[in-house]
């Protein structure tokens, strides 16, 4: 049997319509239509569910509490409505046993739930919501187009760090982070819909594959 595992590495680059960033996280026009349509969020899988809490498992030093944001539509709501449910409950078991059996067990904490919609007029206030209780973390599950925005904004005005924030699969969209601008979502990482993961990191997305497959 042979085991198939490769990383792959996607390459992103921002077009010259992009060169307003600084003034206006407001992605407007030319610019949001640069890439085309954007894909809606897909609904989660219990796979990216388990990955994404594994992601912050396993970070030094212990992610204990986060600020769980997400946009307005239905899978995206799902998605952080199933994050929060799993994050709460104890490391490695959940969704298993008896609720009884878990009492004391060390679950995380959801510090707040912030949702934003795919326009606004400055994301000021959302992003003041989501960096406000200085989370361990942050968990986002988003449609592209308003991430991207509302990502400017926090880099622009906010003390938010992309290296402590992790996403669902939408987040990973290579045209929402060449709209995002250089560097603005630069060691945000996240899970894929089969379990594997992807980073952010130095202009590429890579993404790293569930498991290994096996064959015969």
């Amino acid at each position: 049997m042979t085991a198939s595992r490769t990383p792959s590495r996607t390459p992103f680059t921002a077009t010259a319509v992009g060169s307003d960033r600084a003034r206006s996280p407001l992605i407007r026009g030319a610019e949001a239509t640069a890439y085309g349509p954007l894909p809606p969020p897909a609904p989660h899988t219990g796979a990216e569910v388990a990955a994404l809490v594994g992601l912050l498992v396993a970070q030094r030093p212990r992610i204990r509490t986060v600020v769980l944001g997400h946009s307005r539509d239905a899978a995206s709501r799902a998605a952080a409505e199933a994050f929060a449910e799993a994050w709460g409950e104890p490391e490695g078991r959940a969704g298993r046993g008896d609720p009884e059996d878990r009492e004391g067990s060390d679950g995380g904490a959801v510090l707040a739930v912030v949702d934003w919609p795919e326009q606004a007029a400055s994301w000021l206030r959302a992003a003041r919501r989501l960096t406000a209780p200085a989370p361990d973390a942050w968990v986002i599950a988003a449609a592209p187009l308003g991430w991207a925005q509302l990502a400017r904004r926090l880099a622009q005005s906010t003390d938010w760090a992309p290296v402590r924030t992790f996403g669902f699969a939408s987040l990973s969209e290579p045209r929402a982070v060449a709209l995002a601008g250089p560097d603005v979502l630069d060691g945000v990482r996240g899970a894929a819909a089969d379990g594997g993961t992807w980073t952010i990191r130095g202009g590429w997305l890579t993404t790293d594959p569930a498991g290994p497959v096996l064959r015969r």
